[in-house]
Order: C-alpha cells, then sequence, then structure tokens
C-alpha cells in the first residue's frame, strides 16, 4: 500500500514537471511563431468559407514571416 502511495506521488509530481515546462513553451510558439484561428463571415469568399455563413475555415496564422518582413503579394494578412 505504501509502495503505491509513492507511485502516485512520484506521477503527480512527474505530471506538474511537465505541465509546468508544456505551458510556457506553448504560449511562447502560439506568440511568436503561429497559432490556429477560424475564419467565418463572408469577407474573404470565395478564397475562404465557400459554402456561405454556415461554413468555417481554420487557417494557420504564421507570426514567423510577418516579423521577418517575409510578405509577398498573394499572401492573406490578418489584423487584430
Amino acid at each position: 500500500m505504501a509502495q503505491a502511495q509513492g507511485l502516485g506521488k512520484r506521477y503527480i509530481k512527474a505530471f506538474f514537471r511537465g505541465f509546468f515546462v508544456a505551458v510556457p513553451v506553448t504560449v511562447t510558439f502560439l506568440d511568436r511563431v503561429a497559432c490556429v484561428a477560424r475564419v467565418e463571415g463572408a469577407s474573404m469568399q470565395p478564397s475562404l468559407n465557400p459554402g456561405g455563413r454556415e461554413a468555417s475555415d481554420v487557417v494557420l496564422l504564421n507570426h514567423w514571416s510577418i516579423r521577418n518582413y517575409d510578405v509577398q503579394r498573394g499572401d492573406i494578412v490578418s489584423l487584430v
């Protein structure tokens, strides 16, 4: 019984160590490199949302190329 409690404590410690490493890495990645966004509405039709109002597309927003000024003609730019 004591061995099972020690094993449970070890798993909890490992979980929290992984959690406190994974969360900052994920937040930094989403802020600096890329994030996922949903495009809804008719503003980008027919390129995005060709089905109309009932459909929504998911896109990957690349923060890295914006920071390096690597934007070319024909790229879609999202502003917040």
